[in-house]
């Protein structure tokens, strides 16, 4: 089963439940006993690393059977061929 299938299969009633019962005890928390002081806070240096690297758009001219391989996944090739340079570029480092 591919992860799509799995996100776009309508939740059964027992799910819909769980959620609901999920919803209202979060709704019903009361955070203000929570005690936050042992909890550091957050650097820019730290929030850098989630950030992602800006993208820049390019055109690139793909033989027709690496682009053909590259679409056989599904939607989202670009993201594909990204994911494929940037492995090939940490290999170099």
């Amino acid at each position: 089963m591919s992860a799509e299938s799995i996100w776009n299969k309508p939740l059964t009633e027992r799910q819909k439940a769980a959620l609901d019962g999920v919803a209202k005890r979060q709704k019903r928390a009361d955070v203000s006993q929570i005690d936050y002081s042992d909890i550091p806070a957050l650097t820019e240096k730290h929030l850098a690393q989630f950030r992602r690297p800006p993208k820049k758009l390019v055109a690139v001219r793909l033989d027709a059977d690496v682009f053909e391989w590259l679409q056989q996944y599904g939607p989202g090739y670009s993201t594909r061929i990204n994911n494929v340079l940037r492995v090939v570029m940490s290999q170099e480092r």
